[in-house]
């Protein structure tokens, strides 16, 4: 029996008249009408992903939300993002209807599919829906597709979208398509869509209080999957004080379900009953807290971001929110990608505030400042920018569009994320290293419904080990098992046969899926290998660059370049070789942290990563020298060295060349008049320029062929270069051609006759070249020497040679300061001379008794 009262009590049908004029339109309905797409913008719990649905599929009538009149019934398909968002709307709305999942409206997510010859209206994951686009582009029997919580900008979702307008553009003008979102931030999906109308549903909301509940001491910032046990203990009492201060039940966001135990673990004394809401949650968990507050008792809901939009709790006035939320994020120089922990984003925070004012007048309890609030990002990274692109770039190589440059997308694909997943990808054998098209086997590895990565793995881990045992270590790869399982792959696959938890149960089944669709025809033998060789085995063909080799004290050197380190207690410590399978490295780490791993043995390193195997000569500058070996590699690891003898002159030279820019040119020999030399002519380049060359370190290394040679490619090794004269080098770059170079000695004397007679040399390394001179060597001298126009700076010194005076302007020095400098030393140095009129005297290097 259909629960009318439920139907009219949801918002969203006020909207209904005018998504159907956007979607078929009448004569006179106005420009919008019949457009085919439309953009439909309703706030949580107004019944966009129930209530649409129905009617669009003709499943109800005027008193319910239909049209007037009547509607014919369509097949309309629903994509959620996620498999607990699809079942429990598929099992709402069958609710509605007054029938059980699987009569006319059912669904289908990976490994499960509850429908049936009648079922019109199916609601689907956008990876399934993705999987029914490549192997049937028309959807043939299907009317009407809805995209659900678009806002949520999930790259499978899209994908999706992407493809959709491909089959509207070419094959089927008629299939039309509503792109559904919490938020109210349409204009792009409008665009995407063809400028699509926007159908706005006004939600019945209540005010909600935000109270701003920082903790009182600073906590420290997530990073990587790590969140801070002291916020998750401060989170657990601002809970109780939401219990104590407010009514209702409460809901509490946290980033995952490691959070949501540990939390739930400091909650058991709260009076209340604890809920735990996330995607692996058992179905029944699922379904009470879907089903609201049975009895009197009140319930604490604590969830992660699947109930930010994807679910309507019932029952809940107070929102607690731990502020945090969890995003993919991939090295992609390294092969890690791993879901890391952000803080949430404004419109994050705004859809999970408002979960509080759905009933009733409400309250959110934010675990953060105002301050902060206002620093936050305002919405989500779109996936696309940010995770790994391996399968989004199979999908659109199976497509027909290897490079996605035909494909409408609101965000472009990072060039750099989206050449190194198509490197996977040929890697894996899934694409055409040259034109990049899908090759049969990756067509046939995109339809498992896997990472490009595992479903090589199962493939061809099935024709070596046998389809039952690759598929089964495969569906640990595919849903990392918990942490009371270990670090070990291979126990933990132990543990999951024997596991009566809820996560062994899915892992039985989604391993009876792929041994189903890996195919008999790559099935090996079962048996024979140990489930260590298979776990190790499996792991490597799925991530080759994580093979690892040890360095000692649990630290690993992973094929990638990348270290890794196991956790003190790890049993696998003691081995040589493992295969990591699952490592995240947090930012300020040196090394990542691994987190799930199976031993291996050289030749299964080998095997699984020979395509990153190199041998070839190296020559490098290491420990102060040239190093020159023979070297057999496996990425980053070196499988084996040998001393080379007679290396490569080119790699000896670049090696030499390297050296002298990580330790400088003093490599090379420099004698004082070498010195003199290059500031002579780094004070011309400064001062007249031309083709007088610039000799500092950048510019000399990067001119070295003109200067070094012949010398440096004769080089062999430091010493070599030790005994290379850099002041006859350094000739070699003046200007001769111009005849410039034969004025060196008129433009920058190396040294300056004084009047005394005295050759006295000039110092070109400051700004302004210096002439350091005994006074009575200048006597006489009315102005000041220059060179190249430029006045030197003299430095007058006693007779013993110390600094008595400083001038630019010699003759200023004789009339204003001689007086004073003359009476200062007069009685230190009375056998010298110290004429009334210096500029009148005549200079001498001698005592007064020997005139």
């Amino acid at each position: 029996m259909i629960r009318h009262d439920s139907l009219r009590a949801l918002p969203v049908r006020t909207a209904l008249p005018a998504l159907e004029r956007a979607l078929y339109g009448r004569p006179g309905d106005g420009a919008d009408a019949g457009h085919g797409c439309a953009v439909l913008c309703a706030p949580p719990g107004t019944g966009k992903t129930t209530l649409v649905p129905l009617v669009l599929a003709g499943l109800l009538g005027a008193e319910d939300g239909g049209p007037a009149g009547g509607a014919p019934v369509r097949r309309v398909l629903v994509a959620e993002p996620r498999r607990i968002a699809a079942r429990a709307a598929a099992r709402r709305m069958a609710w509605l209807l007054g029938e059980k999942a699987g009569e006319r409206v059912g669904f289908t997510v990976r490994g499960e599919r509850v429908a049936g010859r009648d079922t019109v209206v199916e609601v689907v994951t956008t990876g399934v829906l993705l999987q029914r686009l490549q192997r049937d582009q028309e959807l043939a029997g299907v009317d009407v597709v809805i995209l659900d919580e678009c806002h949520e900008r999930h790259l499978d979702a899209d994908t999706a979208a992407a493809f959709l307008l491909d089959v509207r553009a070419a094959l089927r003008p008629e299939l039309r398509l509503v792109a559904a979102s919490a938020t109210t931030d349409a204009a792009g999906w409008a665009r995407l869509l063809g400028d699509a109308p926007v159908v706005e549903a006004q939600g019945v909301s209540y005010p909600v209080e935000v109270v701003w509940a920082p903790p009182v001491r600073p906590v420290r910032p997530p990073h990587g999957m790590r969140v801070d046990p002291a916020l998750l203990t401060h989170v657990a009492s601002v809970v109780r004080r939401a219990l104590a201060e407010r009514e209702g039940d409460v809901l509490c966001f946290l980033p995952g379900v490691g959070e949501i135990g540990r939390v739930a673990g400091q909650l058991g004394d709260v009076g209340a009953e604890v809920l735990q809401v996330h995607g692996r949650a058992p179905a029944a968990v699922q379904d009470a807290v879907l089903a609201g507050s049975a009895g009197a008792g009140r319930r604490v809901v604590l969830a992660t971001a699947v109930a930010e939009s994807s679910l309507t709790v019932p029952g809940v006035r107070v929102v607690v929110d731990a502020g945090l939320a969890r995003e993919p994020r991939t090295d992609h120089a390294r092969g890690l990608g791993a879901l890391t922990t952000v803080r949430v984003s404004q419109a994050g925070a705004r859809q999970r505030a408002g979960r509080a004012g759905r009933e009733a007048p409400g309250a959110v309890y934010r675990c953060w400042t105002e301050a902060e609030d206002v620093r936050l990002a305002r919405f989500p990274s779109p996936e696309i920018k940010v995770a790994d692109l391996a399968a989004f770039a199979l999908q659109a190589a199976c497509w027909g569009d290897p490079d996605a440059s035909g494909l409408a997308l609101l965000d472009p694909p990072p060039a750099g994320a989206l050449a190194a997943a198509r490197a996977v990808l040929t890697a894996v054998g899934a694409v055409d290293g040259v034109s990049g098209r899908a090759t049969e086997r990756g067509v046939r590895m995109s339809r498992i419904g896997l990472h490009p990565r595992l479903a090589r793995a199962l493939l061809d881990g099935a024709s070596r080990v046998g389809t039952r045992r690759a598929a089964e270590v495969v569906a640990l790869l595919s849903e990392e098992p918990p942490r009371a399982y270990g670090d070990d792959l291979a126990a933990a696959w132990r543990a999951a046969r024997g596991a009566g938890d809820a996560y062994g149960a899915r892992w039985r089944q989604e391993a009876r899926r792929l041994a189903s669709a890996a195919g008999r025809e790559t099935a090996g033998r079962e048996g024979g290998a140990s489930d260590d060789t298979v776990a190790g085995l499996v792991a490597a063909l799925a991530f080759p660059e994580r093979v690892a080799r040890a360095r000692g004290a649990g630290a690993y050197l992973m094929v990638s370049g990348t270290g890794g380190e196991l956790g003190d207690g790890s049993a696998l410590r003691s081995a040589g070789w493992l295969a990591v399978a699952v490592a995240d490295r947090p930012a300020t780490a040196v090394a990542a942290r691994v987190r799930l791993a199976a031993v291996i043995d050289e030749a299964t390193a080998r095997d699984a990563a020979g395509h990153l195997r190199s041998e070839g000569e190296e020559v490098r500058w290491e420990g102060g020298d040239v190093v020159a070996r023979r070297v057999e590699r496996l990425g980053a690891v070196e499988l084996s060295v040998r001393p080379l003898k007679k290396p490569d002159g080119r790699l000896v030279r670049a090696a030499l060349l390297d050296g002298l820019r990580r330790e400088g040119l003093g490599l090379l020999r420099w004698t004082r008049d070498t010195e003199g030399l290059r500031e002579r002519l780094g004070f011309l380049h400064r001062v007249v320029g031309g083709g007088w060359p610039d000799v500092s370190d950048a510019a000399l290394l990067e001119r070295a062929d003109e200067w070094l040679e012949p010398e440096l490619s004769r080089a062999r090794r430091r010493s070599d270069l030790a005994r290379l004269d850099a002041g006859q080098a350094l000739r070699r770059l003046l200007p001769w051609s111009t005849g410039e170079a034969a004025r060196l000695d008129e433009l920058a004397p190396e040294r300056i006759e004084v009047p005394s007679g005295s050759r006295v040399r000039v110092e070109y390394g400051g700004p302004q070249p210096v002439l350091a001179v005994k006074l009575q060597e200048l006597f006489g001298l009315r102005e000041t020497p220059e060179v190249a126009g430029v006045p030197v700076l003299v430095h007058l010194l006693s007779p013993a040679g110390r600094p008595a005076a400083v001038t630019a302007d010699l003759a200023s020095f004789w009339r204003d300061g001689y007086r004073a400098v003359r009476a200062e030393l007069r009685g230190r140095y009375p056998r010298h001379p110290w004429p009334e009129d210096p500029s009148a005297a005549v200079a001498t290097r001698r005592l007064n008794d020997r005139r």
